[in-house]
């Protein structure tokens, strides 16, 4: 259109008659583009084009209502631009607002706050029988049910033999046992012999699923020291949630050398199991809930020890045994006492140390057990807590793993009137574990979130494959800025060294889960006396179980000299 004027023209003619050619007849909108883009007065228009004063009478109204147009955008553009900082100041602040609530809401504490009313429930040993073989045989059902953590409110849960948690099962050294699993849930789930040296094929990992309303029978000979071991379900992708649901029991091997030994061993009177769980209630339901930042896993506010809340223990004896399992799915807890008193630690995961050793806090990680012993004086009462985590977290990945959070676990009331307990020996038993001098083979995993050595789980794929009689150096790195553990199936490790140091004298004993803080290494020496299965593997995986969950998980099988490992069936979960 601005051709219309600044272009030629012949002699004579309508400048009219050409922007009629071009916009036709209704040739307004040409005029207006005519004024604003040639800077000319309409009279000058008219003048040069041939357009006589009032033709076009919009013409210059119009132009005034552009150029008005033309002037509001800056005042548009900052009437948007203030509201956008209104809405981004308003979002900085409501998300400032919830970081700080959630950070705030993130700190559990109930230290001194806790009245401990119910006396603490001890599991029943497990039932059995002998058969014609000499066989020990147990029976363990999966089942649904309800418990009432808290008076008058029925929570639904799940159990073994029962509502909640198991009974404890308990064999000797050299028995042969037999246990009969039904599985009366829902869903698909297994039971897995944590620490227990057994076959692949009955070990209870992914690859032995039970189905609803079928049953398993594993069976084997118990032929590892005296030890607190426990049993839970093990089901690829729903670890976390059949044990938070209460899956979960007590293992107990005896053996003669640690009988001979002067210690507590009454069960229930001064040689007491302690499962410690945490917990989240909504009402009736128990919450499974990972809140936001939780990368760890499930973290619940507030603990319970055998399924009890606000527990209390009376004590008859000078001294009582603590048989401590951390059965929480990712909770890491600092354990001591309330008036700091010390305690003696005498078995780890794997049986008894070589001899006491003196503690005033013992951190375990889940899937860990320790074995302590504490003296009480007449009549007082005295409360195992759980204390902040010091473990080279950074200050937010502390906050969100647990690690601020305190807790009173159980309180020991002493009777005014206690049986003298015989004093502790100075040994206990000789090492049962390898020293590394003969290990053959060196590996590495490095262990984040994204899974062990880059590989996320795959149930069709062996990951390491191990030669039958022989001791390998296992280098276990957390290369994560979270918190992890580590478990290996069917062996007891010695760790060699911690963090580039010489292990602690707590973890001097047999061992099969360790914990590992951010950015720390630890090598291992593990021995795998089989029995060998070539198309059978066990697990080795973070116990922090929804980090198992995610992929955190590898593959070993146990084959022959020379024999080579086949590839697992695949099984639908």
């Amino acid at each position: 259109m601005v051709g219309l004027v600044t272009g030629s023209r012949e002699p004579g003619e309508n400048t009219r008659d050409r922007a009629s050619d071009v916009v036709g007849d209704g040739a307004l909108s040409g005029a207006r583009l005519v004024v604003v883009f040639d800077s000319l007065s309409l009279n000058t228009f008219g003048q040069e084009s041939g357009v006589e004063p009032g033709m076009y009478p919009d013409v210059g109204r119009r132009s005034r209502s552009y150029r008005r147009c033309m002037a509001s955008p800056p005042r548009r553009l900052r009437r948007f631009l203030l509201g956008a900082c209104a809405l981004v100041v308003t979002l900085v602040t409501a998300i400032a607002a919830g970081v700080t609530w959630t950070w705030s809401a993130a700190d559990v504490s109930t230290v001194g706050s806790t009245e401990f009313t119910r006396p603490l429930r001890i599991p029943p040993v497990a039932e059995s029988t002998v058969d014609s073989t000499g066989t020990r045989v147990f029976a363990l059902d999966m089942r649904t049910g309800t418990t009432e953590f808290e008076p008058g409110r029925a929570t639904e849960t799940w159990g073994f033999n029962g509502g909640y948690l198991g009974p404890t099962v308990r064999a000797a050294r050299g028995e042969r046992v037999r246990v009969q699993v039904r599985n009366q849930l829902p869903e698909a789930s297994t039971v897995h012999w944590h620490g227990m040296h057994l076959p692949a094929a009955m070990d209870g990992g992914p690859h032995q699923m039970v189905d609803p309303g079928a049953s398993w029978t594993p069976e084997w000979t118990v032929d590892q020291p005296a030890s607190t071991l426990w049993y839970h379900p093990h089901p690829h992708g729903a670890t976390e949630d059949h044990v938070r649901r209460g899956l979960a029991g007590m293992f107990l091997i005896d053996d003669a050398p640690s009988a001979r030994l002067s210690l507590p061993n009454t069960y229930g009177v001064d040689d007491i199991p302690v499962i410690v769980q945490d917990l989240r209630l909504r009402g009736r339901r128990l919450d499974g809930a990972h809140t936001i930042f939780r990368d760890i896993g499930f973290l619940g506010d507030r603990t319970m020890v055998n399924g009890t809340l606000s527990p209390y223990q009376e004590v008859g004896d000078e001294l009582v045994r603590l048989r401590v399992l951390n059965a929480s799915t990712a909770r890491i807890y600092t354990f001591a006492f309330d008036d700091a008193r010390s305690f003696a630690m005498i078995g780890s995961d794997g049986g008894l140390l070589e001899r006491p050793t003196t503690l005033d806090h013992l951190r375990l990680s889940p899937g860990e057990r320790a074995e302590i012993v504490v003296r009480v004086r007449p009549g007082e009462r005295t409360v195992l807590r759980s204390e902040k985590l010091q473990a080279g977290l950074g200050f937010w990945s502390n906050r969100f793993s647990g690690g601020d959070d305190t807790f009173d676990v159980l309180e020991l009331r002493a009777a005014t009137t206690l049986r003298p307990s015989d004093a502790l020996p100075q040994a206990l038993v000789p090492p049962s574990i390898p020293d590394g001098t003969d290990s053959v083979t060196d590996r590495r995993f490095d262990l984040t979130l994204a899974g062990i050595n880059g590989e996320r789980m795959d149930m069709g794929r062996i990951d390491t494959i191990v030669t039958r009689g022989t001791t390998e150096t296992w280098v276990v790195r957390n290369v994560d800025g979270m918190p992890h553990n580590f478990h290996v199936h069917d062996v007891q490790f010695r760790v060699l060294e911690y963090g580039g140091s010489p292990p602690p004298p707590e973890l001097s004993g047999a061992k099969d889960t360790i914990f590992l803080p951010p950015n720390t290494a630890t090598t291992l020496a593990l021995r795998f006396d089989g029995p060998a299965d070539p198309t059978t593997p066990y697990m080795y995986h973070c116990h922090l179980l929804w980090h198992e969950e995610v992929g955190m998980m590898g593959q070993f099988t146990v084959v022959e000299p020379g024999q080579q490992a086949e590839t697992p069936p695949r099984h639908a979960h």
